[in-house]
């Protein structure tokens, strides 16, 4: 378990910090600290802020994820997910929602947005070669393990 700092801004001061729905649970559910509701039309996206501001030990990112029943039931994707929020970002964390279904979806305050995970990373030392050593794939890309049913 890793611990990570938060301030909740004055205005999300009444919402719940982020958590798990259940025990088993990697993603910590995270609302819309919004003062009116937002009308996120279809096709259109939208940034909705938290009202939280987080310090992740370094190492690690926070990762920002759909909900899967926001997605499922009203086709509201968080985009660019998962998104990153790197340990040395100090600034509020605000959710970029698309709405990829025909009818508009009304935002309200509280509401569930998004969900956060926290991940692990290493820090990469690149080593240049002018060759790689030779793998049965090869430089086969998209679809060339072909489709297993």
């Amino acid at each position: 378990m890793i611990t990570i700092s938060v301030v909740r801004l004055p205005h999300a001061a009444d919402l719940p910090l982020p958590s798990r729905a259940s025990n088993g649970a990697a993603g910590m559910d995270v609302s819309a600290a919004i003062d009116q509701p937002i009308v996120l039309s279809s096709g259109k996206v939208t940034m909705v802020p938290t009202g939280l501001c987080i310090a992740i030990p370094t190492g690690y990112e926070v990762q920002v994820r759909s909900r899967s029943g926001l997605a499922a039931k009203h086709g509201v994707f968080a985009l660019n997910s998962p998104g990153t929020i790197d340990s040395d970002y100090r600034g509020e964390v605000k959710v970029i929602l698309a709405n990829f279904s025909s009818e508009d979806v009304i935002i309200e305050r509280g509401m569930r947005i998004a969900q956060l995970v926290a991940a692990k990373h290493e820090t990469v030392a690149w080593d240049e070669r002018t060759s790689l050593e030779e793998t049965q794939r090869g430089e086969g890309g998209f679809g060339s393990t072909g489709v297993h049913v």
